[in-house]
C-alpha cells in the first residue's frame, strides 16, 4: 500500500490469486501462460528458420512451375529461358536480403516495411505498406495451402475434386496449432521443415548425379501442358510475364523483419543470421529445381506439379523416395501458411496499437499469441480458397503485388533514413518513434544499396501489374486502396475518441446535486422488491414505471404495489398497441430531456438470473434492450440488479413482517 501526500490518494496493490481452471480450452490450446512467461516463449535461429522461412522455402515448390506455365505459350523450346530467368530472380533476392538485413538491425523491435514507412515516409505510406503486407499474408496462406493440396492430388488424383474442402480443413488445423503458442507451434513445424529440406537436397542430388552420368532422361508419361497465355512467339512481354510469375519465390522474405521480437536475445543478430540462412537455401533450391525442370522437360499442369515430375524422374518411378518427397513438399506447403500466421497477427497488432485496426487485434490470448489476428487470417483465407477452388494458377495473379509494393516502400524509407543520418554530426542522436538515428560514416553506400533495391522492386511490381492486369491483378490494385481507406477510417475514429476523452484542459464538473431513479416494473414479486431496495439506496427520488397492456393485470400490480411499494410512486403507462419497450423508452427519454443540470437518471432493472444458459430464452432481456436504447443518451445510466432463486433471509423477514401487519389490520 502506498500513500501520495500531495494528492491524498491511497493505492493498494493486491497480488494475483486467480488461477485459470482446467477446461476443454486447456486440452485444445494448452494451459494459459502468464505474461511473465513471454521471454520463455521466444525462439532460437533453428526454430526461427522453421517458423519464418517456411513460406519462402516452400515457394520453390511452385515458383518454377509458374515460370513454365507462361513460357509454355511459346512452345517447349521457350522453356529453356526458365533458368536464365531464375538467375535474375535470385539476383533480386540478394538485393532484397541485403536491404532487409539493414532493416532488422535498424528496427530491432520489428514491424518491417510498416514501421520503416511510418518513421520515414509518413502516415499514408505506412498505411499503404500495412495494407500491402496484410494482403500478402492473406494470399500467402491461401496460395501455400492450395499448392500443398495440389501436391496431394498429384499423388492421389481421386482427391482433385475435393481440393478446396481439403485445403480448408488443413488451414483450420494450422490455425489450431498456432493458437497453442509461438514456441509450441515452432517445435511442431521444425521437423517438417527440415524433413522437406532433407528430401529436396536428396532429390536434387539424385537428379544432378543422374544428369552428370547422362542417365536422367525426360519425364515419363508427362501430363497435358496448361498455359495462361494463348500461343505466341517468344518476346519481351512473355519473358517479363514469366519473370513476374517467378518472383513469387521472394514472398516471405520480409516475414523475419516483422517478427524480430519472437527471437531470443540478441534479437537483431539472431533474426539477421536466420534471414541470411533462409535466402541462401532459397536461392540454391530455386536454381537447382529450375535447372532440373528444364533438363527433364517438365511441363506445367494442374493435374501434376513440376516438383512431382522432377521427383519421379530423378528417382526413376513412384517408389518410397518419391512418396516421401511429395509428402515432404505437401507438408512444407501446408506449414508455409505458418509464416502468415506469425506475420499477419504481429503486423495487425502493430496497426491496432497505432489505431489503424480494431484494438482487439492487439490483445494477446491465453497462450501469449495474438489470437484474434490468427482467427481473422484464417477466415479471410478460407473465403479466398473457396472462391478460387484452391487453384494456385488462379490465385497467383493476385499474389506478389502487395509484397513488392511493401519491398519498395521499405527500401525507399530506408534510403530516406540514411539521408537523414548523413545530416547528423558525429555523436548527435535523433529519436524516432521506433528507433534512434546515429551518424554513420557509410550512409552514402547504404542509401545507394536501399535506393537501388527500391528501384528494382518497383520495376518488378510494375512488370507484375502490366503483365497480370487482365488475369486478376486489378483486383489487388482496387483492394489495397480500399484497405487503406478502412485503416484511415478506423484511425480517424480512434483519434476523435481520444480527443473527446482527453483530460487536457478538462475541468472536473461539480458533484451531481440530484439523482433520480426509475425502475421498470413488470410485476410485484421478490425480484422487484430487491430492485426497489437497491434503488432506495441510491436516492430518495424513486419512480416505479409499469407498462399497462392488460387492465386486469395492471390492477393487480397496482394493488400489490400499494401493499409492498413502501410509498414509492408508481407511474402507469398505457399501451393500447400491446408493446412494452416503446412506451417505457419514450417515458425515460422525456424525463431525460427535462432533467435538471447535473442531474443523473439511473434506470434500475431487476434481472432474473437463470440456473442454465438455455433458460435465458424463456425470459425477456429488458436490461439488455434498455442498454441498447439509451447507450447514446447522455445522463442516463442503466443498472441491473440480478436476483436468483436462492432464499434471501432479510427479504423473507421483511415479507413475513408485512404479511403479519396486513393480517392484523383485517377484522
Amino acid at each position: 500500500m502506498t500513500f501520495d501526500e500531495e494528492s491524498g490518494t491511497t493505492v493498494v496493490r493486491r497480488p494475483a490469486t486467480y488461477r485459470p481452471p482446467r477446461s476443454w480450452r486447456t486440452w485444445l490450446l494448452g494451459h494459459p501462460l502468464a505474461t511473465a512467461d513471454a521471454e520463455e516463449e521466444t525462439i532460437g535461429k533453428k526454430v526461427g528458420l522453421a517458423i519464418f522461412a517456411s513460406d519462402a522455402l516452400s515457394s520453390t515448390a511452385y515458383a518454377t512451375q509458374e515460370i513454365l506455365v507462361v513460357l509454355g505459350a511459346a512452345g517447349m523450346a521457350a522453356l529453356a529461358f526458365a533458368f536464365p530467368i531464375s538467375i535474375a530472380i535470385v539476383a533480386l533476392l540478394a538485393i532484397v536480403t541485403i536491404s532487409y538485413e539493414q532493416i532488422i538491425h535498424a528496427y530491432p523491435n520489428g514491424g518491417g516495411a510498416y514501421i520503416v514507412s511510418r518513421d520515414n515516409l509518413g502516415e499514408l505510406a505506412a498505411q499503404v505498406a500495412g495494407a500491402s503486407l496484410l494482403t500478402d499474408y492473406i494470399l500467402t496462406a491461401a496460395v501455400s495451402m492450395s499448392s500443398g493440396v495440389a501436391q496431394i492430388s498429384s499423388a492421389f488424383p481421386a482427391l482433385y475434386p475435393h481440393r478446396a474442402a481439403l485445403a480448408v480443413g488443413l488451414l483450420l488445423l494450422v490455425m489450431l496449432i498456432n493458437l497453442r503458442g509461438v514456441r509450441e507451434s515452432g517445435m511442431t513445424f521444425a521437423i517438417p521443415t527440415y524433413f522437406f529440406l532433407g528430401m529436396m537436397i536428396l532429390t536434387i542430388g539424385f537428379g544432378l548425379a543422374r544428369y552428370l552420368a547422362g542417365s536422367l532422361g525426360t519425364v515419363p508419361q508427362p501430363p497435358p501442358m496448361e498455359t495462361v497465355e494463348t500461343a505466341q512467339a517468344i518476346g519481351l512481354f512473355l519473358i517479363l510475364h514469366a519473370f513476374a510469375n517467378g518472383t513469387t519465390a521472394l514472398t516471405g522474405v520480409e516475414a523475419i523483419s516483422n517478427g524480430i521480437t519472437a527471437f531470443k536475445e540478441p534479437r537483431s543478430r539472431n533474426a539477421g543470421i536466420t534471414l541470411i540462412w533462409m535466402s541462401l537455401i532459397l536461392g540454391v533450391l530455386f536454381l537447382s529445381i529450375t535447372f532440373l525442370a528444364v533438363q527433364v522437360q517438365a511441363v506445367p499442369s494442374e493435374v501434376e506439379t513440376v516438383i512431382s515430375q522432377i521427383t519421379r524422374t530423378a528417382f526413376g518411378g513412384e517408389g518410397i523416395l518419391y512418396l516421401a518427397a511429395i509428402a515432404a513438399t505437401t507438408i512444407i506447403l501446408v506449414m508455409a501458411t505458418n509464416t502468415s500466421f506469425n506475420g499477419f497477427p504481429r503486423l495487425s497488432a502493430l496497426l491496432a496499437i497505432d489505431g489503424f485496426l480494431p484494438r482487439q487485434l492487439a490483445f494477446r490470448g491465453s497462450r501469449l499469441v495474438y489470437s484474434w489476428g490468427i482467427i481473422a487470417l484464417t477466415l479471410i483465407a478460407i473465403v479466398l480458397i473457396v472462391i478460387f477452388q484452391a487453384s494456385v494458377t488462379a490465385l497467383i495473379p493476385l499474389y506478389a503485388i502487395g509484397v513488392f509494393l511493401s519491398f519498395t516502400l521499405s527500401q525507399v524509407g530506408m534510403s530516406r533514413r540514411w539521408w537523414k543520418v548523413g545530416r547528423l554530426a558525429e555523436g548527435q542522436e535523433v529519436k524516432q518513434k521506433a528507433s534512434v538515428l546515429h551518424h554513420d560514416a557509410r550512409w552514402r553506400l547504404k542509401m545507394f544499396v536501399n535506393g537501388f533495391g527500391g528501384l528494382c522492386t518497383a520495376a518488378v511490381m510494375m512488370i507484375f501489374v502490366v503483365t497480370k492486369f487482365r488475369e486478376g491483378a486489378w483486383i489487388v490494385l482496387v483492394l489495397i486502396p480500399l484497405i487503406v481507406l478502412m485503416l484511415h477510417t478506423v484511425h480517424r475514429h480512434y483519434r476523435h475518441l481520444a480527443e473527446r476523452l482527453s483530460l487536457v484542459s478538462y475541468e472536473m464538473a461539480p458533484r451531481s446535486p440530484r439523482h433520480r431513479v426509475i425502475m421498470p416494473l413488470s410485476g410485484v414479486h421478490r425480484g422487484s422488491l430487491l430492485g426497489l431496495r437497491y434503488a432506495r439506496t441510491l436516492s430518495k427520488d424513486v419512480t416505479a414505471v409499469h407498462v399497462s397492456i392488460d387492465p386486469e393485470q395492471t390492477a393487480k400490480v397496482r394493488q400489490k404495489w400499494e401493499m409492498w411499494g413502501e410509498g414509492v410512486r408508481l407511474v402507469i403507462l398505457d399501451s393500447p398497441y400491446r408493446v412494452l419497450m416503446e412506451p417505457l423508452v419514450d417515458y425515460i427519454a422525456v424525463v431525460a430531456e427535462h432533467r435538471q443540470p447535473n442531474e443523473i437518471i439511473t434506470v434500475v432493472v431487476p434481472e432474473f438470473v437463470t440456473r442454465h444458459a438455455w433458460e435465458n430464452l424463456l425470459h425477456t432481456q429488458t436490461a439488455l434492450t434498455l442498454r441498447f436504447a439509451f447507450r447514446t443518451m447522455p445522463g442516463v445510466v442503466i443498472t441491473t440488479v440480478p436476483y436468483q432463486l436462492e432464499d434471501d433471509e432479510e427479504l423473507d423477514l421483511a415479507i413475513h413482517s408485512r404479511l403479519k401487519q396486513e393480517t392484523e389490520k383485517q377484522p
